[in-house]
């Protein structure tokens, strides 16, 4: 049972490292945004998903960082 414990409290991340995950997307959402359509391609993504995704907000996480 101790274990089960700590496994939960040990995979939620601390807050401050929970706002360090959240400004990271925010900054890798507008770095998206800013790519032009040579490099887009190269990395396999059209204009219209990298809109998508970078207009996204910041709280809107990917599914794997949800509990």
């Amino acid at each position: 049972m101790t274990q089960m414990i700590r496994r939960t409290v040990l995979a939620r991340p601390a807050p401050r490292l929970r706002l360090a995950a959240f400004y990271a997307l925010w900054r890798q959402r507008r770095a998206l945004a800013r790519l032009d359509d040579s490099a887009l391609r190269d990395i396999g993504v059209n204009r219209r998903d990298a809109a998508t995704e970078a207009g996204r907000p910041f709280w809107d996480v990917p599914a794997n960082w949800r509990d």
